[in-house]
């Protein structure tokens, strides 16, 4: 985990993503996609810590229609940004996989809905 990375203004875990070894992360401006991310954009202009903050969220036709992504920033939204780190570091040591080799899902895109994602992220894989 690199917590420095955080979690993104779309609730992505920048902390343990392992797409791009050289990205500083979506909050200190790294994302080589921030220009055309319509969270990153939306959350400089209204001055949002992130998505959870918006009273539209989650919108549509953004990296929110994705599960897990859209389930992080509900999850921020209801216990903080800062608990969600502590809950994905807790689990990554607990061999919770992020995103497993070669791909962009992992252990977290395996959910069956938002409860289900809210308990692994409280309680841990070994409930």
């Amino acid at each position: 985990m690199k917590p420095e990375l955080g979690i993104g203004y779309c609730g992505l875990a920048c902390c343990l993503c392992s797409e791009n070894e050289t990205c500083a992360g979506c909050r200190n401006g790294g994302c080589e996609e921030k220009n055309s991310c319509k969270c990153y954009q939306c959350c400089v202009e209204q001055g949002f810590a992130g998505c959870w903050e918006c009273a539209a969220f989650p919108c549509s036709g953004t990296i929110l229609d994705k599960k897990r992504i859209r389930g992080f920033a509900a999850f921020a939204a209801q216990y903080g940004a800062e608990k969600l780190m502590k809950c994905l570091a807790r689990n990554e040591k607990a061999g919770v996989i992020y995103h497993n080799p070669g791909t962009l899902t992992g252990d977290y895109d395996r959910v069956g809905d938002e409860a289900e994602l809210f308990r692994l992220l409280l309680e841990g894989p070994d409930r």
